[in-house]
């Protein structure tokens, strides 16, 4: 059986039924994880299929016009998450001029009754769906009663009398309370990548660099943190790390470099996964490279005291 599938249309791929979550679910936040963890019991409840359904791009990306949105995560993390949480089926679909010209109705008896027989639809409180976002909960109950599945929304899942949303998390991230965002997503912030050749100047600096390159990608967090890696073999290895533009050598993409306290090995082309602890400061232009130095030996003392005083976080999704 296939796990991820991307078509609208096609035959059907959940002969048992499903039970269905749908959202955009960036970042696979608590709450997130609460509303799948339903699906996921009900689906046992009644020997059919979970399934995620989900939307590459973003709905915000889409209707933003090129404009980036600061993603908690890629689509490639978004599978990897969902696996892990023991999801039998995840859906991204294509979000396109077709799939947003597609009624709420339409989207209902497509993709949710013909393509995953559907015998529940999960949705969080505010979720829409359909052309104009004709489509609620009412609406899928309304459907639902023809067509033989039912609807549920959950109730909001809240820290500090708030309601966890992927916004709340960024927010979080962007103001460096990486704290709250640990809360609000029941593990570290990461970002995943595969290891690319740069200029080497931070070996030349004291500092050898593993360099991920972000792409596209727009991340909620920038400039110097405390953070642990893993892959290739390490986990949870005690690092320091630069998300920036790198302005003292003039650079100008958005890269993630990261030191690794103490190591000494060859992480070329392997993937890495980088969790960010702890921010130490925004990132600056120096005056000359002894300055830049300086700072990094200053950076790297900061990063070792902050993740000394800290167990390591479970990694694992809550």
């Amino acid at each position: 059986m296939n796990f991820l599938f991307r078509d609208t249309r096609g035959p059907r791929l959940c002969p048992r039924g499903a039970v269905i979550a749908i959202g955009a679910f960036d970042g696979l936040h608590r709450g997130h994880q609460t509303l799948i963890g339903r699906v996921l019991a009900r689906a046992h409840e009644r020997a059919c299929d979970a399934v995620v359904l989900s939307f590459e791009p973003l709905p915000r990306e889409y209707f933003g016009r090129g404009e980036r949105l600061p993603r908690l995560s890629t689509a490639r993390e978004k599978i990897e998450m969902t696996r892990a949480l023991g999801v039998d089926r995840l859906g991204l679909l294509r979000f396109n001029a077709a799939l947003t010209a597609t009624s709420a109705e339409d989207f209902v008896e497509q993709i949710l009754v013909h393509r995953l027989g559907a015998c529940e639809v999960w949705i969080g409180p505010d979720f829409r769906f359909g052309h104009n976002r004709r489509g609620d909960v009412a609406m899928l109950r309304d459907i639902g009663a023809e067509l033989g599945f039912t609807a549920h929304t959950i109730e909001p899942v809240l820290i500090d009398g708030e309601r966890i949303s992927s916004t709340r998390v960024r927010a979080a991230l962007l103001t460096g309370d990486h704290a709250l965002a640990q809360r609000l997503l029941g593990r570290d912030f990461a970002i995943g990548g595969r290891v690319i050749h740069g200029q080497k100047l931070g070996r030349t600096l004291g500092y050898p660099t593993a360099n991920i390159s972000l792409g596209r990608r727009r991340p909620p967090v920038h400039g110097i943190y405390a953070v642990r890696v893993s892959g290739a073999g390490l986990r949870d290895w005690p690092s320091v790390a630069s998300l920036g533009t790198r302005p003292t050598v003039d650079g100008r993409e958005l890269l993630l470099e990261a030191h690794l306290f103490d190591f000494d090995g060859d992480l070329y082309g392997q993937r890495l996964r980088v969790d960010f602890i702890a921010k130490i400061r925004d990132e600056a232009r120096f005056a000359n490279l002894d300055d830049l130095i300086e700072r990094m030996h200053l950076d790297s003392i900061e990063a070792r005291r902050i993740l000394s005083n800290l167990p390591s976080n479970q990694r694992e999704l809550a």
